[in-house]
C-alpha cells in the first residue's frame, strides 16, 4: 500500500482540480525508472489507469502504480514540502537502504543481493 500526508494530498487535490476534466479517473501514479547515481528515480504524474496497474486509494485520491515499480515502492509514504531547494513531492520509501546526497536517486535491498552474485 502507498500512503499520503495530509499535505500530499491537498497539494495532489489542487494539481487534479486545475485540470478538472480528467480530475475524476486521473490518478497519481507512482513509479520508478532506471537512473541517477543511486540506481532509481521516482516518476510522479499525474495520469490515466492502465492495465495491469494496481490501484491504491488514500484520503480520497487514487494512487497508480504499474507492476513494475510495485516491489519498489510499496510502503511508501508521499509528502509535499516547500524548503530551501525548493518545493515539491518527497517520497518517504522503507524500501531504500541508500539514496544520493540530493534526494533524488536511491538503491534498495534487492539491489544490492543481484550485485553481489
Amino acid at each position: 500500500m502507498i500512503t499520503l500526508t495530509d499535505k500530499g494530498a491537498e497539494k495532489v487535490r489542487e494539481f487534479l482540480s486545475a485540470q478538472a476534466a480528467v480530475a475524476e479517473t486521473a490518478g497519481l501514479r507512482v513509479g520508478v525508472r532506471g537512473g541517477g547515481c543511486s540506481g532509481f528515480q521516482y516518476a510522479l504524474a499525474f495520469d490515466e489507469q492502465r492495465d495491469g496497474d494496481s490501484v491504491f486509494e488514500d484520503k480520497g485520491i487514487r494512487l497508480l502504480v504499474d507492476r513494475p515499480s510495485l516491489p519498489y515502492v510499496k510502503g511508501s509514504v508521499i509528502d509535499f514540502v516547500d524548503g530551501l531547494q525548493g518545493a515539491g513531492f518527497k517520497v518517504d520509501n522503507p524500501n531504500v537502504i541508500a539514496a544520493c546526497g540530493c534526494g533524488s536517486s536511491f538503491r534498495v535491498a534487492e539491489e544490492e543481493e543481484v550485485s553481489a552474485v
